[in-house]
């Protein structure tokens, strides 16, 4: 973990998800507990990318940071490995909305795919989705809404306005829940009974 300094140097902005962002130091204080045995100093930085302000804090001025707020989202390890791997990249290019529409319906179809669903087009498999009881009417509105954002942008279509991270993050948040509800659940379900509950 990097110190707390006048920059604060993370892999990427939890806020936009730029790499390496800039994170300059705006306020900082010391806190402690009541009894004062749980020193503590703050950092509030500002990321010069997105005007975004992340919090760190360390036991000590110069010493190594414990924790920072907020943080990048994570995409859960018991997705396998190629929808996770599409997803965490689109959670990674937020900040390029076009490409992280595209990265989370490419995750949703990699999940449909793993779920037996390969032939015809990402509309069919979403459709074959409802009628297996693998996902709910509802929530297939919400597949066809990000299908069809990825088609806009895949296709160039000029009719289309290009997406914005509102957009962009709808659209992960609906593939991290099919990925929840495909196969995160179902594996903490399992591990759940077999360790007793």
């Amino acid at each position: 973990m990097p110190t707390l300094s006048s920059t604060l140097s993370l892999a990427r902005c939890p806020l936009c998800s730029v790499a390496r962002p800039t994170l300059t130091i705006q306020w900082q204080t010391g806190t402690n507990s009541a009894v004062g045995d749980r020193p503590r100093y703050l950092g509030v930085y500002l990321c010069t990318s997105c005007g975004g302000l992340v919090t760190a804090w360390a036991p000590g001025q110069g010493q190594e940071i414990q924790d920072h707020f907020p943080k990048m989202p994570s995409v859960a390890t018991e997705l396998p490995e190629r929808p996770r791997t599409f997803l965490g990249q689109a959670q990674e290019s937020l900040h390029a909305p076009s490409g992280a529409v595209m990265l989370a319906a490419s995750a949703v179809d990699a999940m449909l795919k793993l779920r037996g669903l390969t032939e015809g087009s990402l509309n069919a498999r979403i459709e074959k989705a409802v009628k297996g009881h693998l996902i709910t009417a509802e929530m297939s509105k919400w597949a066809h809404a990000v299908r069809l954002d990825a088609n806009d942008q895949r296709h160039a279509d000029q009719a289309a306005s290009l997406p914005t991270e509102a957009d962009a993050q709808r659209s992960i948040n609906f593939a991290a829940a099919l990925g929840e509800i495909l196969f995160v659940l179902p594996v903490r379900v399992e591990r759940g009974l077999q360790s007793g509950g």
